[in-house]
């Protein structure tokens, strides 16, 4: 059994898609960041950046619970050990790989970055806005490239480059982050590709309904932005 401690938010959906995709056994252990439970000791013993997603593998290895923080490295996790979604190629694991950390190293900050100045800061500050918004639309731009050349990020297979990818780029998100996907031919093909597994459907649908996308409290703010 697997605990999965959560929250909808896009790194939490890498992780709710995987799981699903994968017909893995899991329990949600949500974890309110709204409210501050991020930065519990408990959690923070699990997860030491206090950040959600994070695991508790009780069948980890030789048999010992283990737990794995950072989604990118709770992906490579399950693909290895269950063996899907991991290919046994070694040039097609490297294409999975390389544009997984593309999504860690730089899909996930510029777009968090872009959410935070467009949606969550207490001030309008333009040069925030610009500089990550507009950094935003250039990965869009990529993104699309790529797209216009495979069928999926890591070539012609569905991959774990996908399932990392796919969540900060759903409609909910274009929105907040100022983005017309009809400028992304590619990116549209992909999306609704992606948008028609089940799998991917049903991850999404975890705890969907406690997803809140801007005009956060004062409070949700401060859980979420001011702790040390």
């Amino acid at each position: 059994m697997i605990d999965f401690y959560y929250w909808p938010t896009p790194n939490g959906h890498k992780i709710s898609i995987a799981l699903e995709e994968m017909e893995l056994e899991y329990a949600v252990k949500p974890i309110n960041i709204l409210t501050g439970e991020q930065h519990t000791p408990e959690f923070i013993a699990i997860s030491p950046n206090n950040r959600v997603p994070a695991i508790v593998d009780h069948d980890g290895p030789d048999g010992n619970p283990h737990a794995v923080f950072e989604s990118g490295a709770i992906l490579l996790y399950l693909a290895q050990k269950y063996d899907k979604f991991w290919p046994a190629d070694p040039v097609e694991q490297s294409l999975v790989t390389q544009w997984l950390f593309f999504q860690c190293a730089n899909v996930g900050p510029m777009f968090g970055q872009c959410g935070y100045f467009n949606g969550y800061a207490a001030e309008r500050i333009e040069h925030g806005i610009n500089r990550y918004c507009g950094e935003t639309k250039r990965l869009y731009g990529l993104i699309d490239r790529r797209l216009g050349e495979h069928e999926y990020l890591a070539g012609e297979k569905y991959s774990l480059a996908d399932m990392a990818t796919f969540p900060w780029m759903i409609e909910k998100q274009q929105k907040f982050h100022g983005i017309d996907v009809t400028e992304f031919p590619n990116v549209q093909r992909w999306l609704a590709a992606i948008n028609s597994r089940p799998g991917a459907q049903r991850g999404l649908q975890v705890m969907a309904k406690d997803l809140k996308i801007g005009n956060p409290t004062e409070e949700a703010r401060e859980a979420f932005f001011g702790r040390n």
